[in-house]
């Protein structure tokens, strides 16, 4: 039987979409068929944006047509055949899933008293346990106390109890941070045994985006960045005043409204988003139509403005109106509006509470989605600081906004502070809490320098040398984590492999037990996480460097909750073949036992016969490996990079890495054309590897042998194995 709740509210604007994102991607951590439902839509015609935007979760699979009840006209028409189609549709949904998340209608339709009732009587119909969401704000009075919210509970639970539909609990969203504590201890009294959490008002989800404001005032970009549409306007400016005293009123994220016809404003409004010395704008309206002179164009392109500027028919009244009437809403493609409201709901809803009283237990199934929360969890707990060498890619912003809003990492971005700053600014992003440093700062860069210089004398490095090698970004972030002013480091987004671990090799090296760095993917499958290695940095290791990969290996897959019974793969099982690669295999195995003879391992063996139990039992019946494992070791780099992008493509496993393995400290290497998650979840990575360390199992002593070989560089650029989604 499913675990479901019904999220209902007392009013319009309540934030309940927030709510039921945030208890989305609670539930899809913690099993892996989450659903969602709207009993009552707007219309047949016009799809539903929050339940689009819900079924937009990763953790969700369902059809947008199965997710929908009845529409308003159908309450209307027959509020009891409504009811009985409700539940005839919902029933299914149940059917797939073993959690559903109900959202409730939204009061813009209907608005009359009766529509809670009604909500009440669809959530006991459907034996739904009600979370109740209570606005923090009213349109009328402003920000609203403890005692007006408990009022308003009263109110509302009583049309609970009328229609039997059972309270799990209440959420006041939107309240005034200042009043907090008092309306979550007005709120306990009055719900007794019902838990009360409360999250403040963030005005960054209440604020429509520029693409919103251009079809509110039918407007027409007619110059900047199409894609700073997508940006929020976090206030908005009349300039009806003169240049001067317009400059005076300016606000970060402010949508600035212009006379079409004051090009001196206009001007004003774009030099000052370009200056440091004034707020970023979102963008400028110019109102009534008008059309720019050319002389005016021409300075404009001149400027190379990249914020967005619109032109509006409306008067000045009328695109008043309009824009200040439009509120933002949360929408499919609303991504950082999505990631504010997980944060918010993390920050301020006990998960493990609202799963207790929900009965939902964890699954013994790990799907991807609930393996990344797991990493960003862990790498929150750690707490660790990570630096970003390449402040000069979007995409690395937005991954410091996602991390540092939702305070997985502490961030150290590389770049010159100005231009860093202002693009996140432009591009909406938060990323105040992260430094900004150059790597030309001067009093770091002569440290580094002597600190380079006597860790490369006896390759005859010189100060002066050293001096210009350390302002690199991927030498400056390297030396940063080497003296401890950083964890670890993530790079490689604009960099080559090479580029991005060759100073490792040079600064942080490799740890004492360890002879070769190396890398493992960690492969999502839909029920289970494997780890795979290596498959991105040795073109073909000897039977020595096989043995480190498999022990390296397992070391990295327990950090992350992977139990590691490892398999070194082969074209053989067992003593059924013989070869030079067959026997290297069986060599590095026998080396595994000698070193870690506590290591589950199994070699030589073939991919199947390691993940397929019967065929285990079969060609290697006494192996505790065979048909288990979860630590598979590739002979060389040609197999193993051919294996994770076949199960990746054929079994739709989603691949997280490579992740560096070996190295004293974590340096991690991302794919140039990784996307947005993929950094958040390789910096998670490395802010676990950096506060996870494990503790070499002590080994009996090896004869002496000759000395250690310095690493060398990384293999020539292995583009093939950065190539992943």
């Amino acid at each position: 039987m499913a675990r479901n709740i019904y999220i209902t509210s007392v009013e319009g604007h309540a934030g309940k979409s927030t709510i039921a994102l945030g208890l989305l991607d609670t539930l899809a951590h913690e099993t892996s068929r989450v659903g969602v439902f709207r009993p009552v839509a707007r219309s047949s015609d016009e799809r539903d944006y929050v339940l689009e935007m819900l079924l937009g979760h990763d953790g969700v699979d369902l059809d947008y047509e199965q997710c929908v009840g009845v529409t308003y006209d159908d309450v209307h028409a027959d509020p009891d055949a409504a009811l009985s189609s409700i539940v005839e549709r919902f029933k299914s949904v149940e059917a797939l899933c073993d959690a559903v998340v109900i959202l409730g209608s939204d009061y813009t339709d209907v608005g009359s008293p009766t529509e809670l009732s009604y909500n009440a009587r669809i959530a006991a119909n459907l034996g739904a346990p009600v979370l109740l969401v209570l606005g923090g704000q009213s349109s009328e009075t402003g920000a609203r106390s403890g005692e007006e919210l408990s009022q308003v509970f009263g109110l509302a639970s009583q049309e609970l109890e009328a229609a039997h539909a059972h309270l799990l609990g209440v959420v006041a969203n939107r309240a005034h941070p200042e009043l907090m504590d008092e309306i979550r201890t007005e709120l306990s009294r009055a719900t007794g045994d019902a838990p009360v959490w409360v999250l403040p008002e963030d005005p960054f989800l209440i604020a429509p985006t520029m693409q919103q404001l251009l079809e509110a005032v039918d407007g027409t970009q007619i110059k900047g960045d199409p894609a700073l549409l997508q940006r929020e306007a976090l206030g908005v400016v009349m300039a009806g005043m003169s240049m001067e005293n317009c400059l005076t009123r300016l606000i970060e994220g402010a949508v600035v409204v212009v006379a079409g016809d004051r090009s001196d404003v206009l001007l004003a409004m774009l030099m000052a988003n370009r200056s440091e010395t004034f707020p970023s704008l979102a963008g400028i309206i110019l109102n009534g139509g008008f059309d720019l002179l050319p002389q005016i164009e021409r300075l404009i392109d001149g400027l190379e403005a990249s914020i967005p500027i619109i032109r509006t028919e409306f008067g000045t009244y009328d695109t008043a109106q309009r824009v200040t009437r439009t509120r933002g809403r949360m929408a499919a493609d609303s991504r950082r509006k999505f990631d504010t409201a997980i944060a918010l709901f993390e920050e301020h809803v006990d998960a493990s509470e609202l799963l207790a009283r929900l009965q939902v237990s964890r699954s013994d199934t790990v799907t991807p989605l609930m393996f990344e929360y797991d990493l960003l969890a862990r790498a929150r707990q750690a707490d660790r600081h990570i630096v970003l060498p390449e402040g000069g890619d979007d995409r690395i912003l937005h991954a410091a906004s996602i991390l540092l809003r939702r305070n997985v990492a502490r961030l150290t971005i590389l770049g010159d502070e100005g231009e860093v700053r202002a693009r996140a600014a432009g591009l909406g992003l938060d990323i105040a809490a992260a430094r900004i440093l150059s790597p030309f700062d001067p009093e770091l860069r002569e440290r580094f320098a002597e600190e380079y210089t006597r860790l490369r004398a006896h390759k005859g490095m010189t100060l002066e040398v050293a001096r210009e090698t350390v302002t690199d970004v991927s030498y400056f972030g390297t030396m940063m984590v080497h003296l401890g002013l950083a964890d670890g480091m993530v790079s490689g987004a604009a960099h080559t492999t090479a580029h991005t671990i060759r100073p490792s090799f040079e600064i942080i090296k490799t740890k004492p037990d360890t002879s070769v760095v190396s890398s493992i993917f960690l492969m999502c499958l839909e029920d289970r996480v494997l780890a795979y290695g290596d498959c991105a940095v040795i073109p073909d290791p000897d039977a020595g460097q096989l043995a480190d990969i498999a022990i390296s290996s397992a070391e990295t897959a327990s950090q992350f909750g992977i139990d590691p019974r490892v398999a070194m793969l082969s074209y053989s099982t067992g003593e059924s073949g013989s070869g030079a690669d067959v026997e290297k295999v069986r060599e590095a195995t026998a080396l595994v036992r000698e070193r870690r003879s506590e290591l589950p391992v199994a070699g030589p063996i073939q991919y199947d016969a390691a993940v397929d139990a019967a065929v285990g039992r079969s060609k290697m019946p006494d192996s505790d490996v065979a048909g288990r494992a979860t630590v598979f070791v590739f002979p060389d780099l040609n197999t193993g990079n051919n294996t994770y992008k076949a199960v990746q493509r054929s079994a739709g496993a989603v691949a997280i890495g490579p992740v560096l393995q070996g190295l004293n400290k974590p340096i991690n290497d991302l794919s140039r054309g990784a996307l947005v998650q993929d950094i958040v979840n390789t910096v998670a990575i490395t802010a676990i590897q950096a506060a996870s360390p494990v503790e070499p199992v002590e080994t009996p002593p090896v004869e002496p042998g000759p000395p250690p070989i310095e690493p060398g560089p990384p293999p020539a650029e292995p583009v093939e194995s950065k190539d992943r989604p």
